[in-house]
């Protein structure tokens, strides 16, 4: 899931945003969002649970991948 542009410096447009919060999503699944229904739409609306629950419960990785979700 990791490459240059996920954990790049610059900042993310919203679609490259949704599109690595829907990636992060289904990888951290088990870990952080189990409450959640497996098939749940990310949209801009669902950004702030999925940053909450990856720096929460997804560890280093997950700590990182919220950094870039936020705006």
């Amino acid at each position: 899931m990791q490459n240059d542009r996920d954990l790049g410096e610059s900042p993310l447009e919203e679609a490259e945003r949704l599109q690595l919060a829907a990636r992060a999503f289904r990888e951290f699944y088990a870990e952080c969002f189990w409450y959640l229904r497996p098939d749940l739409s990310i949209d801009a609306s669902v950004l702030p649970e999925i940053v909450r629950g990856l720096r929460l419960h997804g560890g280093r990785r997950g700590f990182l991948l919220a950094a870039h979700l936020c705006p």
